[in-house]
């Protein structure tokens, strides 16, 4: 489905992202990793590599407006065109605290990165697009601007990024330009007892196995997502397939919330 297409990810180094990469990559796309750390992308770019397929891997600051700008112009002058461009940043969300005890900046975090640095990116590349006359830009959040208590700054910040990606679509689709999100949260093959136990007290394997059988619980389908079906979903929106869809979220969390 992307045959001959470039598309850069930032965020390339997490479980997502590189989902994403291979993803995109087997069906054709050359893929631009980027992040502030080079060994996970590296990785990326050697396993995607080895199957047979093309990626190139560069630390890029997505908060850095100079480093997007010059890293997405490089790669349209050394290829000729910059079709996709996908943010994965990881935002410092501080979730699991109620909202009367959260800190000013623990709450404001999220919403400062995740603005900052899709509107960098996306600005980025829909210029790049906008001259050429086609590019599809994409971003990932978790949908809790549909309400999810206990997740601090990250509704707010999905609600901004939602509206960021609902007004970009409207003033670049003459251009030619979509613009499109996914919602998806509480993945299981992103989460574990470590990562969690920066929410809270650590969970034993027994607790963390009760999670699991939750969030499954909480779902329409009464299971879970997984990484792939999450980067494939990716990979249709950013293909010619779905040339129809933009301004709007594709909601891949198996029904954890009406969309």
């Amino acid at each position: 489905m992307l045959e001959n297409k470039n598309a850069i990810i930032y965020g390339a180094g997490g479980a997502i992202g590189a989902a994403v990469a291979r993803a995109f990559a087997a069906q054709g796309a050359t893929v631009h990793l980027t992040g502030r750390t080079r060994g996970p992308l590296d990785e990326v770019a050697a396993a995607i590599t080895e199957s047979g397929g093309h990626a190139e891997a560069a630390v890029v600051d997505a908060l850095d407006e100079d480093a997007v700008r010059a890293h997405a112009q490089d790669v349209a002058d050394r290829t000729g065109h910059l079709d996709i461009s996908l943010n994965l940043i990881t935002r410092g969300d501080v979730q699991g605290v109620p909202l009367t005890e959260l800190p000013t900046a623990d709450f404001l975090q999220p919403i400062t990165t995740g603005v900052t640095t899709n509107f960098i990116t996306a600005r980025t590349a829909a210029r790049l697009m906008a001259a050429q006359g086609s590019g599809v830009i994409l971003t990932l959040n978790s949908g809790s601007a549909q309400g999810s208590p206990m997740m601090g700054g990250t509704g707010p910040a999905d609600a901004a990024i939602d509206a960021l990606v609902r007004n970009l679509a409207q003033e670049v689709g003459p251009s030619g330009v979509r613009v499109v999100g996914i919602w998806t949260a509480g993945l299981p093959e992103t989460l574990s007892p470590e990562k969690l136990s920066r929410f809270g007290p650590r969970m034993d394997e027994t607790a963390f196995k009760t999670l699991l059988a939750r969030l499954d619980e909480m779902r329409m389908t009464r299971r879970s997502p997984t990484l792939a079906q999450v980067a494939a979903t990716a990979a249709f929106l950013a293909s010619d397939h779905a040339a129809a869809i933009t301004g709007t979220f594709v909601n891949t969390s198996s029904g954890m919330f009406p969309g």
